[in-house]
C-alpha cells in the first residue's frame, strides 16, 4: 500500500510517500507525476515514511528525473537506511539529488 500526500506551492510539487513503492503502487506515483509535471519547476519527493522501493519504483523516479532535468529540479528527502542502500547499490545516489 502507498499513501501519497500532495502539496503544490507556486511551481513546487512536494509528494510525501508513505508505505511501499513497488510493482503494485508505482503506477499510482506515476499518475500523480504525469498529472502535475507540465506545470511545475521543482519536484520534492519526501521519503520520511517510505518503507521500501522496488525496481518498478526506481523506474518511476528515473522517468521523473529525466523530465525534471529539462524543466527544473528534483530532489528526494528524508531517505531511510534501507532505501539509501538500494540507491547506493543501483547507482541512483549518483543520478538523484538526495538530501
Amino acid at each position: 500500500m502507498l499513501d501519497i500526500k500532495k502539496t503544490l506551492e507556486n511551481e513546487t510539487l512536494t509528494l510525501a510517500l508513505k508505505g511501499r513503492l513497488d510493482t503494485t503502487t508505482a503506477p499510482q506515483l506515476e499518475t500523480q507525476l504525469k498529472e502535475h509535471m507540465a506545470r511545475i519547476k521543482h519536484l520534492v519527493l519526501d521519503f520520511a515514511e517510505l518503507e521500501y522501493i522496488s525496481s518498478a519504483g526506481l523506474r518511476v523516479l528515473l522517468a521523473g528525473q529525466k523530465v525534471m532535468q529539462k524543466q527544473g529540479s528534483m530532489k528526494v528527502t528524508h531517505v531511510n537506511e534501507v532505501i539509501a542502500e538500494i540507491f547506493e547499490i543501483t547507482g541512483f545516489n549518483e543520478i538523484l539529488t538526495v538530501e
